[in-house]
């Protein structure tokens, strides 16, 4: 089973931040991959199971950003 989510995420603003973004949520167990547009601040996260919006909230959390 193959799922792929979007999420927004605030407070971007480089391509450290990008890097930071995708590195936590790649950490997460079933996550296959991760785009993330600097410009608009979507995320979009493929995955092997479905991921919980909490998970995906942590990670980025983790990395000093937010969902929106």
């Amino acid at each position: 089973m193959s799922t792929t989510s979007t999420y927004t995420v605030t407070g971007m603003t480089c391509g450290h931040c990008v890097a930071s973004v995708r590195e936590e949520i790649e950490a997460l167990p079933g996550v296959t991959d991760v785009e993330v547009t600097l410009d608009d601040g979507s995320v979009r996260v493929a995955a092997d199971r479905e991921l919980g919006r909490s998970e995906v909230e942590a990670a980025v959390t983790e990395a000093g950003y937010a969902l929106a």
